[in-house]
């Protein structure tokens, strides 16, 4: 399969966990396949439903489809007509999965096809504009959905600016959020909104909103510029490079996200990780010492959007430009 990338990555995703070198936190344990049975779901063909795909859990292949299905309305905004990168586990999430950014050999039920230039030419993007492509992923074993910060429509002008709180495995989920908080605070008095997901590891992702006014490099400059200034206010808490070294009891504020390119895993995807967690949007009043990633999972998000008002409900509302005053007061 030209198009899809050979580099194996492991269960943990398909991105801090291959920067930081961590080995898998389950055994490599294959999927078990317990009935050989078709379910049907939005139109698509679930074969061996049955089959357990996160082997800590009980959850089964079926399961991660419903759950797609369940939160397509609070996913698709954020997913909808933009490229997209996905992790493939047909093994389960306990066993080695792949990263695919381009249309493979086999085709995906529901999936509509980009065609982009990127660093290898012209080629053939996923993009999901469907529940029933959300769940032609799950028949296809995605387990993770990363998407680009801009629409196909408009893809030389993104719409997203992301600041990754990738922290040193050792640091208290306490300093995280108070990183967060900075990060807020600082975008803030600069005149940014902002607003805070977890990943569905230890990180936080900072999110600001933003008009498709501005280029790739206008944005990542700019992201680079918010990175350098916390490094500079708080060196003992922020690192701006990815130095392994310098990155040791810190947080990476990795504003590489922000590239022509580059992904980010969506709100309300899974993660291939032990306990099957979400990527989650959160109200920054719920943001606290005690509000632990691992609480937001496939069995507990879909109960928490039936029940809670939506905290990214302003989202498209919160569209706003950079400004070169903003970029003078970070420099």
């Amino acid at each position: 399969m030209s198009q899809v990338m050979k580099k194996k990555v492991s269960a943990a995703g398909a991105s801090a966990s291959s920067r930081s070198g961590r080995k898998p936190a389950l055994p490599r344990r294959r999927a078990i396949d317990t009935g050989s049975s078709v379910r049907s779901l939005a139109g698509v063909a679930i074969t061996h439903p049955d089959r357990i795909v996160y082997p800590d859990s009980g959850i089964t292949k079926l399961m991660v489809a419903e759950y797609y299905e369940r939160v397509a309305s609070r996913l698709l905004p954020y997913l909808a007509g933009r490229p997209l990168s996905i992790v493939r586990c047909p093994d389960g999430a306990g066993a080695p999965c792949f990263f695919q950014k381009h249309v493979g050999d086999r085709a995906i039920p529901g999936i509509e096809v980009a065609m982009i230039e990127d660093s290898a030419g012209r080629n053939p993007y996923l993009v999901a504009n469907s529940v029933k492509s959300l769940v032609g992923l799950a028949q296809m074993h995605a387990l993770e959905l990363h998407v680009w910060g801009a629409t196909v429509a408009a893809i030389e002008r993104p719409d997203t600016m992301i600041f990754d709180l990738d922290p040193d495995p050792g640091l208290e989920w306490s300093t995280i959020v108070a990183a967060a908080r900075r990060t807020r605070s600082l975008l803030d008095t600069i005149g940014l909104t902002a607003l805070v997901k977890t990943t569905g590891g230890k990180g936080l992702h900072v999110v600001v909103p933003l008009q498709r006014r501005h280029s790739w490099d206008e944005i990542k400059d700019f992201a680079r510029d918010v990175a350098a200034h916390l490094e500079r206010s708080q060196p003992d808490q922020f690192v701006a490079t990815m130095s392994k070294t310098r990155r040791r009891g810190k947080i990476f504020v990795d504003y590489l996200r922000n590239a022509r390119g580059a992904t980010a895993v969506a709100p309300y995807s899974l993660r291939a990780r032990p306990g099957a967690t979400v990527a989650t949007p959160l109200a920054w009043d719920e943001l606290g010492p005690r509000t632990l990633p691992s609480a937001f999972t496939l069995a507990t998000v879909p109960e928490r959007i039936a029940r809670t008002v939506d905290p990214w409900a302003d989202y498209e509302q919160s569209r706003q430009r950079l400004t070169a005053a903003m970029r003078r007061a970070l420099r």
